[in-house]
This record gives structure tokens, C-alpha cells and sequence, in this order.
């Protein structure tokens, strides 16, 4: 028997190669290239003379996407409001997180009459029906598949042409057309692509489950991530009950939505006042503690900025943020030198983010701003007081997006103060709100020694 060709198969874009290199010839990725079993041609010719007719834009009618509700109120914000037919959703995370129990909740709290099947290629048909059982879902709409073997699910697919399929996991699914182990570039990309064309014909709405890499991404092929409409990541810490899921890529709504779960003993429940989990609760106020006003995607929340300013014992101080971009916390300290004579050089600097929320946007300056002044200054900032804005290299305040909404949250969650750049100053009174307007960040120091 004839001993099957090899190749060497790129986990980033896809591309083969006949034999092994350092880098991957057509991306340049590194250490991406892997041994797989060569796949023979495809026997599909197009036919001769075969065109395809291309319309003009303006002649298209462009129709609103209608929307059908998962029953998950927090899922559908990420999503942008539901699910679109023929949509593809890729979710991934870590194993344990709770990807497969999300979506078992999705699928039987999913509307009537819509039909729903849950594929599992990882656990039993009976495994399922006992975790569907311990948080008491009731699931007369959802059925149950364990295959692994893609025609077989394909069959299953065409036979029940469900609204709403999981495929639980990506990785675990496999072609026998194809050589390869199942989880390889080859069967997970092939695989992939005829789940997605298979769901875009019959206009049905399909999740996918993916591993993830030790680095935090979607295991397989990175043309898996552009093969599907939407891609979610469901994150969490393994000793905390809370769960942020987020939209990283999504041709139906908005990017970096963020949903939050809390994890109980009857499954994942949606938190209607996530502000409430990145807020530190104090008996009193302490030293460089500052709550931020921050945006994720369209929904305004208020997290905890924790700094602690303290002597450094090395000839090079520390600096380290947890949550929030380290180049840009050296940038501040640097700031805070030149225009509010605040010297750091001989003090170890770390910053946290509370409740392990990342944030990336630069209005979340003038808050680590002001709780690295509180810590060096050993002087507590009321625990009433928020703030948000950009700080430039000038030491001027620049406006942050949607001033307007962060200021309604902190008022709803009882602050009493804000200090906010100029140009985000209302033009009406917030009521039991005072608004401190600033225009550099000397002023916001000033200000917070008045406090």
C-alpha cells in the first residue's frame, strides 16, 4: 500500500507548503507550519464558458435584517440585537468557561416554534440531557445529535432544517472525503466551510464551538475566523463566577459589545447591573482608588481604577498595569512630571483594573491619572467622585465619546461628582450630579486636592 503524501499545512492562513520551513512562505508567520496528509485534488471542473452576471449596487434592494431573539437578553446584546438567518457565529474559549452550557440555555430558551439541535461531538447524547436536567431547562424543541462525522450531520441538518444548530465542538467534526485527523487545519477548515455554505442555503442560524491556544485564540486555521459572520469570545476568571463574553468580529451589528453572566448552580443568568461587579466595595475611602467611566461598545459602565505608588528598592523602578496598555501608564507618569511637578522616578508604579476588565480606550487616562496622585499622596479620593478623559503629551484634557451617557450611569449608581474634560461639560444640569469641568490635567489635580 502506497504510503500517503505529506504536507505542510500553515495554521494561520492556510497555505501548504511540500516541505517544512521556519516560516510560513506566504504569510511569513512563524512556527506555524504543520504536518498533515495531503488531500487529493478536487474532481470539480466549472464549465466551460460558464460567467457569472454582475449587477450595479444601486439596483439592489437593500432590505432591514430581521432579527430572532435568543431568549438570552445579554447574548443578544452581543450579538446586536439577535440573530440574523444564515448567520454563522464562531464562540470560543476556555475549556470549563461555560460555551456549551450558554448555548444549551440559548437553544431551549429560543421562541416557539423555532426548532433547535444541539450536536455534540465532545459528550453524550445522554451527558447532555443529564446537564440540561441539573439546570432544570425545559427543552421540548431542542434535540439531540452526538456525531462527529460531517455527512452525517449534514443528513441530519437537511432532514430537521432546525432555525437554530450548535455544532459542540469545531474541532471534533471530521470529513470522510478527507485523510486527515479530525482538529486539523485541513478537516476543520473543510469542515467549517461546507457547515457554513450548508446554513446559508436553508437561511438557518448555526454556532460554532472552538478551542482555544494557550495564547487565548481560536484554535485552527485563522481563515476559520473570516469564513464565519460573527466572533465571540467568552472569557472569565476560573476563580471568579462572573462571565464577559465579547464581540471581536460581527457583519450584523456593533464590535467589543460586552455581556455579562454570573454563573450559578442553575446555569449562567444574564447581570442587569454589570457596573456593580467592577466597583470595589470600600467600609471607607482609601488611597489611589479612582472609578473610571468607560464604554463597552454601546453599553456605559463604571469600573474601579486601583494604583499603588510605592518606594522602589531597584535601581529601575517598576512599572505594571493589569487591565489597562502598560506604554501608555509611562506615559502618563511622564506627563504628570512635566505639567503637575508629581515625580514618580524613585517609586514602583502598579495599576489594576478591578474585576479583570480590560480597557483599551484612552479616556480612561485622567482616572489612572488621578489614582496615581491619590496613592502618592496617601490622600483618599471621595468615594463619590468619578472621571474620564484623554490626556495628551501638552497635558490637555481631550473629550471621550458619548460624554453624555457615562455621566447618566455614574448619576444612576449614586455619584455625586464628576470630573470630565471641558468639551464633555452637559449643556443641562444631571441631576444630583455636579460636574467638574477641566481643561488640563493640573487642573484635575488642583481640583482633586480641593475634594
Amino acid at each position: 500500500m502506497a504510503r500517503p503524501k505529506t504536507a505542510y499545512v500553515c495554521a494561520e492562513c492556510g497555505a501548504s507548503a511540500l516541505q517544512w520551513f521556519g516560516s510560513c512562505p506566504s504569510c511569513g508567520a512563524a512556527g506555524t507550519l504543520s504536518e498533515t496528509i495531503a488531500e487529493k485534488a478536487s474532481s470539480h471542473r466549472y464549465g466551460a464558458g460558464a460567467t457569472a452576471a454582475a449587477v450595479a449596487i444601486s439596483g439592489i434592494e437593500a432590505r432591514e435584517v430581521e432579527r430572532a431573539p435568543t431568549g438570552l437578553a445579554e447574548l443578544d446584546r452581543v450579538l446586536g440585537g439577535g440573530l440574523v438567518a444564515g448567520q454563522v457565529v464562531l464562540i470560543g474559549g476556555d475549556p470549563g468557561i461555560g460555551k456549551s452550557t450558554l448555548l444549551l440555555q440559548a437553544l431551549a430558551a429560543t421562541p416557539a416554534p423555532a426548532r433547535t439541535l444541539y450536536v455534540s461531538g465532545e459528550e453524550s447524547a445522554e451527558q447532555v440531557a443529564t446537564r440540561a436536567r441539573r439546570l432544570a431547562l425545559q427543552a421540548p424543541r431542542v434535540h439531540l445529535l452526538a456525531e462527529t462525522q460531517l455527512e452525517r450531520i449534514v443528513a441530519a441538518l437537511e432532514a430537521g432544517r432546525p432555525q437554530v444548530a450548535v455544532i459542540d465542538s469545531i474541532q471534533t467534526i471530521w470529513s470522510e472525503t478527507m485523510q486527515s485527523a479530525p482538529g486539523s487545519v485541513a478537516q476543520v477548515r473543510e469542515c467549517a466551510a461546507q457547515l457554513t455554505r450548508r446554513a446559508k442555503a436553508a437561511g438557518a442560524a448555526l454556532f460554532l464551538i472552538g478551542h482555544v491556544t494557550k495564547e487565548g485564540a481560536i484554535a485552527g486555521p485563522r481563515v476559520l475566523e473570516h469564513i464565519v459572520d460573527t466572533v465571540l469570545y467568552f472569557e472569565g476568571d476560573p476563580n471568579s463566577s462572573f462571565r464577559l463574553i465579547r464581540a471581536v468580529k460581527n457583519r450584523f451589528g456593533a464590535v467589543n459589545e460586552l455581556g455579562v453572566f454570573a454563573m450559578t448552580d442553575r446555569g449562567l443568568r444574564g447581570v442587569a447591573n454589570p457596573s456593580a461587579l467592577f466597583l470595589q466595595q470600600h467600609p471607607r475611602a482609601v488611597p489611589g482608588s479612582c472609578v473610571l467611566a468607560t464604554l463597552e461598545g454601546t453599553r456605559p459602565l463604571l469600573v474601579e481604577i486601583q494604583a499603588l505608588v510605592d518606594p522602589a528598592h531597584a535601581p529601575n523602578p517598576r512599572r505594571l498595569s493589569v487591565g489597562l496598555e502598560q506604554n501608555r501608564l509611562a506615559m502618563l507618569l511622564a506627563v504628570l512630571h512635566r505639567h503637575c511637578g508629581v515625580a514618580t522616578w524613585e517609586q514602583d508604579v502598579f495599576v489594576n483594573a478591578v474585576g479583570g476588565m480590560k480597557i483599551s480606550e484612552p479616556a480612561a487616562d485622567l482616572a489612572v491619572s488621578l489614582a496615581v496622585v491619590s496613592s502618592l499622596t496617601d490622600r483618599p479620593i471621595p468615594g463619590k467622585v468619578v472621571a474620564f478623559g484623554e490626556i495628551g503629551l501638552a497635558g490637555e484634557v481631550r473629550p471621550a465619546p458619548r460624554g453624555q451617557d457615562r455621566l447618566k450611569e455614574a448619576a444612576k449608581l449614586g455619584f455625586e461628582k464628576a470630573i470630565v474634560p471641558k468639551a464633555n461639560q452637559p449643556k443641562g444640569k444631571i441631576e444630583e450630579l455636579e460636574v467638574i469641568a477641566v481643561e488640563r490635567v493640573d487642573q484635575a489635580v488642583a481640583r482633586l486636592r480641593e475634594l
